[in-house]
């Protein structure tokens, strides 16, 4: 088992999840910020099952931040 950073987005739709540290691209959805992690961590069993522990990336995430930028 290993932990993970989730980031989880809230859209005027719904809340978006998604894990930091895998290779590819896990995602997933749901009406309520609860049902988008259920759906993230069963995207990240599904991936991790499919295409092995090859899946993670080599460095930890140690701290996660959020920042916003004009452009």
């Amino acid at each position: 088992m290993r932990q993970l950073k989730i980031i989880v987005e809230k859209h005027p739709e719904g809340y978006v999840a998604y894990p930091l540290g895998l290779k590819g691209v896990v995602v997933g959805e749901g009406e309520t910020y609860e049902e988008a992690l259920e759906d993230v961590k069963s995207a990240i069993k599904f991936h991790i099952e499919t295409f092995g522990k090859d899946v993670f990336e080599t460095d930890e995430i140690v701290e996660t931040f959020v920042a916003e930028v004009i452009v």
